[in-house]
């Protein structure tokens, strides 16, 4: 078996009168992310690693942000193109784990939402899916209610066949 783990991160600020989508579920709460799709930190955060294990470009360059075609995009989109990528290549998703970093609305009530949607979404046993919830401290700019960011890791197989 070929092993590729993949990190991701990302960030976006909150804006009020914008909606709080992560992971694919709007969440209810008085602003949103900023970006130039529906900036769901979580899915981007799940891409980006998904492409680097697979040892491809980044979501930025697939998806570029100059692009008015991706304007107000769902991110679920995006990151089903990138499954669809990863599995050209032959990887497979194991399991993907990822940790929110945000202050304010608390996750834990939208969690086991947010799992199933995942699970939907890549086509995986939601049991191979961890997703943990932390803040700032009120330190910095997540502590402040600023924005919110996202760590995801990843793990991709491959059976190696021999000739």
């Amino acid at each position: 078996m070929c092993f590729r783990v993949g990190s991701g991160f990302d960030f976006h600020r909150l804006s009020p009168n914008l909606p709080l989508i992560l992971g694919g579920i709007l969440i209810p709460h008085n602003s949103g992310l900023e970006g130039h799709s529906d900036a769901d930190v979580i899915l981007h955060a799940i891409s980006d690693a998904m492409l680097g294990a697979a040892g491809l470009p980044d979501l930025g360059s697939h998806f570029p942000d100059t692009n008015p075609k991706y304007k107000d995009i769902s991110s679920q989109i995006l990151l089903k193109k990138v499954f669809c990528l990863v599995q050209e290549t032959g990887l497979r998703l194991s399991n993907l784990d990822v940790t929110v970093i945000a202050e304010q609305p608390k996750l834990s009530p939208y969690v086991q939402t947010i799992k199933d949607n995942l699970a939907q979404l890549l086509k995986i046993n939601k049991s191979r899916i961890g997703i943990k919830a932390t803040t700032m401290e009120l330190t910095g700019p997540i502590g402040r209610g600023e924005g919110i960011a996202a760590q995801a890791v990843v793990l991709l197989v491959k059976e190696e066949t021999t000739a």
